[in-house]
């Protein structure tokens, strides 16, 4: 063990920043604490413009050989990185659940395989990525997707590894090198997959890891002239920001943002199900960009969907996230916790009813909750909390339905629970939204578009949609003559 290493939960972690192959330190340090009692975990190297420029050069330097590299061989690597996450997978979930709180049952079962799973979909992905070629009076037109250079990645503390490597694998598999910046909430796993992918082979400066600051590292990346592409999940105001250190150098950006995400349930549907939807949304604490926080249910039965949801909410365990039995985690920080309270507080002051909940608990736990009584202009109907709150209104009909649905400026998601095929197709096409399940929830395919509409988000990523992103698409149009002989 060196200065620069943790131990968490037996698991060694280096502090220091990963760039151009090596461990670098930084004269700073921020402090590292589990949301799940608050204990330290360590000092984290605090990065600045200094590392930033480090890592963009190392990505620079690394670039011309990496965009060189047969799509083959870096579909090898990337599969060489997905095996030392498999090999991994106890220690990368133990890691993640002490530093962001979320359950490690979940890690262990769904979110590190899908993290295994994210490299080897994007690997595989660009040896077929392809478009058949056309003629235009007579001539042939070729489309390739090109490297499109150093890509600064900005992720969420909500989901650390998993929306990182979401991120990082397309990028990779397009002949991109890479800057990653973790959240300074959770920037343990990140620095676990920059030993993984150097164990694996990725050569020197292909993957980078900054830590710091969004203030002091995050805008020297973003405004950096040599960055070709900028992926960022999180809030709305930062992705402004974002796109204005991006927008002298016309660096293109993906912006995966927050959400107010409907779930209507019609009185044709199977209640037992939507309830079942309805109580998912208090997965991961709340903490879900996609989570449908916004219950919409059908007057007619109304009451009875609220009898069901709070008889199985009440029966959901709430407590140490690394215990099997529990259902609901805590919340990433104590500022976060003071934000949710704020929301609901003054939700409650404006004339709106807790069902349940309605108060944090100990540490920095909140009790799932449930609000009626809410205007459809309130706060707390329009703008995200991220914790386990939730809002329910009546509706009457499909138009009303619809109306309250679309009624924020978030487009990410929707959720539909009902019985008839019809309804559900004439609903569905009218919702504002990037997803929508019908009788489920959190159904994900990597092959499928992902992003959001409105102000929640720009662009869209998955399957070739990544690809397109991550490269310059080239047209090459070829005349059927002109060609000297060569014989």
């Amino acid at each position: 063990m060196t200065e620069h290493t943790l131990k968490v939960a037996g698991v060694a972690v280096d502090t220091r920043h990963w760039i151009g192959g090596e461990r670098v330190a930084s004269a700073g340090t921020f402090t590292d604490v589990s949301p799940i009692d608050g204990t330290v975990l360590g000092e984290i190297a605090r990065g600045g413009p200094a590392e930033a420029a480090a890592a963009v050069a190392a990505a620079k330097s690394a670039f011309p050989g990496w965009a060189a590299t047969p799509r083959a061989e870096r579909a090898r690597l990337l599969h060489a990185i997905a095996d030392g996450v498999e090999k991994r997978i106890e220690e990368l979930a133990i890691v993640e659940t002490t530093d962001n709180g979320a359950l490690l049952r979940s890690h262990r079962r769904g979110v590190m395989p899908r993290v295994a799973h994210n490299f080897r979909f994007f690997a595989d992905w660009s040896l077929k990525l392809d478009h058949e070629d056309f003629e235009t009076r007579g001539h042939t037109n070729h489309v390739s997707w090109d490297p499109a250079g150093p890509s600064v990645l900005i992720t969420p503390w909500n989901a650390p590894l998993m929306l990182s490597t979401w991120k990082v694998a397309p990028a990779l598999a397009a002949g991109n090198t890479v800057v990653l910046k973790p959240a300074e909430w959770t920037p343990l796993t990140a620095s676990l997959l920059a030993d993984i992918a150097a164990e694996a082979g990725l050569p020197a400066g292909v993957l980078n890891v900054v830590q710091g600051y969004g203030a002091e590292i995050g805008d020297a990346l973003t405004s950096h002239p040599d960055v070709r592409r900028i992926s960022f999940t999180g809030s709305v105001p930062t992705a402004r920001r974002i796109a204005a250190s991006a927008a002298p150098h016309l660096t293109p950006v993906s912006l995966e943002l927050g959400g107010k995400s409907p779930l209507l349930v019609f009185a044709d549907a199977d209640l037992d199900l939507a309830v079942d939807l309805a109580v998912e949304q208090y997965d991961n604490a709340g903490q879900v960009c996609l989570a449908a926080t916004r219950i919409l249910v059908e007057g007619s039965v109304a009451e009875e969907f609220t009898r069901r949801f709070v008889d199985k909410t009440t029966r959901l365990q709430q407590g140490d996230p690394r215990d099997e039995a529990t259902d609901i985690g805590p919340n990433i920080h104590p500022r976060q916790l003071e934000k949710i309270d704020g929301f609901v507080q003054r939700a409650l002051t404006a004339g709106a009813r807790a069902v349940i909940g309605g108060h944090p608990k100990d540490g920095q736990y909140y009790a799932p909750t449930l609000l009626t009584d809410v205007a459809q202009d309130s706060e707390i109907v329009q703008e995200e909390v991220f914790g386990p709150v939730l809002t329910l209104q009546t509706f009457a009909d499909e138009d009303e339905a619809v109306r309250l649905a679309n009624g924020t400026r978030f487009g990410l998601a929707a959720t539909v629970a009902t019985g008839d095929p019809e309804r559900a197709e004439r609903v569905s096409a009218q919702l504002v939204a990037g997803t929508v399940w019908i009788n489920c929830f959190f159904v994900r395919d990597l092959q499928a578009p992902f992003g959001g509409s409105r102000h929640s988000g720009v662009g869209r990523e998955g399957g070739t949609w990544s690809f397109d992103f991550y490269c310059d698409l080239k047209n090459t149009v070829t005349a059927p003559k002109g060609w000297k002989d060569h014989g």
